[in-house]
């Protein structure tokens, strides 16, 4: 599995130049079965990122471009009248795809929202009482524009909170722009790629990132981190139980990646502005992130001597 993983970042690393650290945050959000918010400007490579991911897995890719006129019924599907069975039969939307990209999220109606992230939260749509499920692995990548919010309709908190990771691309530096021009001489497209993994062997990789062992210090570490945001100056809105979880499949994921069965405070400490920012609101003109590593450094680390927190289990 070792190799799996080592292949399948080597694969998105041909179409996507020098975003190892993305690449790896997204992979995460995949292994550990939520989410993934990118807050970027347009034509930083999201859309590629997506393709590829979903060709290196095997899996089918689906792409919807949120506009204020998309109606739930275009994501999730509908039941159309078929005269010549004279029955209805159940035309399946986008979201039945391995990998969706649900571009510029914040533009689409707050109804329509609703629904993706509904199915996203359930991995099953209801249609007329009917439920249907959604592929395994079903995994979202979800954009917003973080410089344009003319026409749009921004996710509320409570919908924030489903995206286990919220991140940026960025644009590349000079070597890096010099060498994505190099690549596109030869034009690497995302359906060139050849699958290095299956869907199958991605469903055992999510299995054995839950068998990941998480100490009872550390999962102190994290509740503490969680709970001193709900009173930390310059935060109106902490994080949710929801976060708290999130933070340690986050990790778990992360040290899988790392080829480690074990989780350590580094590993939390690098995740926790990926995995909280989001599900904060602050105030004072202050980005998210910047507050949450302020505010980790705070918080005892459980390896200094003397600590309060549980000893590690034998």
């Amino acid at each position: 599995m070792k190799e799996r993983i080592r292949d399948l970042t080597d694969n998105l690393s041909k179409t996507i130049v020098g975003k190892e650290d993305a690449i790896r945050l997204v992979l995460v959000a995949m292994l550990s079965g939520g989410h993934v918010l990118l807050e970027d400007v347009p034509g930083v490579g999201k859309t590629l990122l997506a393709k590829s991911l979903a060709r290196s897995v095997n899996g089918r890719f689906q792409r919807i471009q949120c506009t204020p006129d998309l109606l739930p019924s275009d994501i999730t599907g509908t039941n159309i009248w078929n005269p010549s069975s004279r029955e209805f039969e159940f035309l399946s939307g986008p979201v039945f795809a391995n990998v969706l990209l649900a571009d510029e999220i914040n533009r689409a109606t707050p109804r329509t929202q609703s629904a993706l992230l509904e199915v996203m939260e359930e991995q099953q749509v209801t249609v007329d009482g009917e439920a249907r499920k959604v592929p395994k692995p079903f995994f979202v990548i979800a954009t917003q524009n973080p410089i344009e919010y003319q026409g749009t309709f921004p996710l509320p908190e409570a919908q924030m909170d489903r995206f286990i990771l919220s991140l940026t691309l960025g644009y590349p530096g000079f070597s890096e722009e010099v060498d994505m021009l190099q690549l596109h001489q030869s034009r690497i497209a995302p359906e060139e790629l050849k699958p290095c993994i299956s869907l199958e062997e991605m469903r055992e990789l999510q299995g054995l990132v839950n068998q990941i062992h998480v100490e009872k210090s550390i999962q102190e570490y994290i509740v503490k981190i969680v709970q001193k945001s709900r009173n930390y100056e310059g935060i109106i809105l902490g994080v949710s139980p929801r976060g708290t979880v999130a933070l340690q499949r986050a990790a778990q994921a992360y040290a899988f990646l790392a080829d480690r069965d074990f989780i350590t405070t580094d590993d939390i400490k690098y995740l926790a502005p990926f995995v909280l920012a989001h599900r904060v609101i602050v105030t004072g003109g202050k980005g998210a992130k910047d507050v949450i590593k302020t505010l980790v450094a705070t918080i005892t680390d459980p390896s200094t001597p003397n600590s309060d927190y549980s000893l590690p289990t034998t």
